[in-house]
């Protein structure tokens, strides 16, 4: 099988959040998907191995923050290539909080989640989650993952659902 193929499918970069312990964390994510939109549900794709998965199941919530083509790419390689166990992400993004959550400042959209159910995976475990609050932050672009590749020129992290080696 090509897995290229998967390249064709539409995804967009988002930044997903969570508390760790009394501080926040968070990765760079493309495999989020709308399930319902009533109820208002999403499903989220993390790999078993990051620390961000790990912290969502503790405290079963995040925030989605919805990159756009203008937000800094500094972001995505900030939440994508270094773990939250070992280095405040949040010191070097701007953020505000919405629901006791924090959004990266330069998205152009959020959402606000609750986890209703998992689904594991050999490697990955699916989030299902409540949608509790979401609003548009700005009128730009959502970023989509083909727009990181063929513009920004963005790899993909060994953890990355999406990851080809």
């Amino acid at each position: 099988m090509n897995k290229n193929v998967f390249n064709n499918l539409s995804y967009g970069v988002y930044i997903v959040s969570c508390k760790n312990g009394d501080k926040f964390t968070g990765c760079t994510v493309n495999s989020i998907m709308q399930v319902t939109s009533s109820p208002a549900t999403i499903a989220l794709s993390l790999n078993k191995d990051n620390y961000t998965r790990l912290c969502i199941e503790e405290h079963e919530m995040f925030a989605v923050s919805i990159l756009s083509v203008q937000s800094n790419p500094l972001s995505i390689g900030t939440f994508g290539f270094r773990t939250g166990k070992d280095f405040d992400k949040f010191s070097v993004i701007e953020h505000s909080f919405y629901h006791d959550m924090p959004v990266i400042k330069d998205a152009c959209g959020y959402l606000i989640c609750k986890i209703k159910d998992k689904i594991e995976t050999s490697s990955h475990i699916l989030f299902l989650a409540d949608v509790l609050e979401g609003d548009l932050l700005n009128s730009e672009i959502p970023m989509t993952y083909s727009y990181y590749h063929n513009v920004i020129k963005g790899k993909s992290p060994k953890n990355a659902p999406t990851y080809i080696e």
